[in-house]
């Protein structure tokens, strides 16, 4: 049986030697002489660094930073940085005494003092050191981004010269000379010399931007499908450059679709009105209500023929019924399909007590039972 007694803490023994009076006396004394001496050291002044590894420290001072002492081998201080390869190779630099993990020491320091306050919450590119768009080095063609040393006001400027450069818009439009030799061209409404060069170039027509607005009956641009639609011409006479100039342009709908061909309207109505095509306006319009005419007929014939096929499956599917012996008023079963009995009231039968129903078609009764 199990004792029923509570442990208990074992009496605290003596020392085996304990300390005497006269040691207590002794060592009393010992502290006493070396505060006196810490006090006269401290009243006389700083105490020479010692030409030893290890600086004695006095109490309330700070250790200094071992920045000349001999290192020995076996020091385990963190804070003494030990050769160039300790600390991912990050010792070399001074000593800050916070320094960040391995993962954030890739970052980007942004200087607030000198940086836009957009108002918005966000940076603009140029106080944005860390934007590749924009700092990128230019590629081969010098389209990849913006050159170093370049703000972003002059590289914007610098694009827009270029756009306007290859657009020969604005002051790189071609212009008058008087340096030009031979006869000069002029509009061939008002005779003026300043051309719309685009016109001149591309669709070989000489005319003024002023005439251009004031006429535009004659000298607004068609679409290739307007030109096909209205004018009734096919795509080989379209594509001949030498019969139809033509001016291409990005697409505006799409920009991955091809580029659109714009026409001079009366260059396209002189070639369809002449006896190359057509021969005249009143000729365009016959041709154009005889295509109508025969657009009409074949929607016509089309309707026609699928009324026709509607038809003939009505009739082949009423043969089918005849020959499967259906006819009678609507609403009757059609068919020899499966028979659906048709009950009538129920009636109770008084030698039995029991409901009996009968089919109004095949005549068949059945009993039921009620509870």
């Amino acid at each position: 049986m199990a004792s029923t007694d509570r442990p208990t803490t074992p009496p605290t023994r003596a020392p085996p030697n304990p300390i005497t009076p006269e040691q207590v006396r002794r060592m009393e004394e010992s502290r006493l002489k070396a505060k006196a001496l810490r006090q006269q050291n401290v009243a006389h002044g700083p105490p020479s660094k010692p030409t030893g590894a290890y600086p004695v420290p006095l109490a309330g001072q700070k250790r200094p930073h071992p920045s000349s002492a001999v290192i020995p081998p076996t020091s385990r201080d963190a804070r003494i940085t030990q050769g160039p390869d300790s600390n991912n190779g990050m010792s070399a630099a001074a000593d800050t005494g916070i320094r960040a993990a391995r993962k954030f020491q890739k970052f980007v320091e942004y200087d607030f003092s000198k940086m836009t306050d957009t108002k918005g919450g966000f940076m603009t590119a140029e106080d944005d050191p860390g934007n590749r768009a924009l700092h990128a080095p230019a590629g081969p063609d010098g389209e990849a981004g913006k050159p170093e040393g370049m703000s972003l006001k002059e590289w914007e400027h610098q694009q827009l010269r270029k756009r306007l450069r290859d657009a020969r818009a604005g002051p790189y439009e071609p212009g008058l000379s008087i340096l030009d030799a031979g006869e000069k061209k002029q509009c061939r409404e008002c005779g003026s010399l300043e051309l719309d060069w685009q016109y001149d170039e591309f669709l070989k027509c000489q005319v003024c931007v002023s005439c251009k607005e004031k006429m535009p009956e004659k000298y607004s641009l068609l679409t290739k499908s307007e030109a096909r639609e209205d004018y009734l011409l096919r795509d080989p006479e379209l594509k001949d450059e030498d019969l139809l100039p033509r001016m291409e342009k990005p697409n505006p709908h799409k920009s991955h679709w091809h580029n659109m061909m714009l026409f001079v309207r009366y260059q396209v109505e002189e070639y369809a009105f002449s006896e190359r095509k057509w021969g005249s306006a009143e000729a365009l319009d016959v041709e154009f209500e005889r295509r109508k005419q025969e657009a009409k007929e074949r929607k016509d014939k089309k309707f026609k023929s699928k009324l026709n096929e509607l038809k003939k499956r009505t009739r082949v599917e009423a043969y089918k019924r005849g020959r499967a012996g259906g006819g009678g008023e609507f609403g009757d079963v059609i068919g020899h399909g499966r028979h659906e009995h048709e009950w009538g009231r129920s009636i109770e039968d008084p030698e039995s007590g029991m409901s009996r129903k009968r089919c109004e078609e095949c005549g068949m009764e059945v009993e039921e039972l009620e509870f």
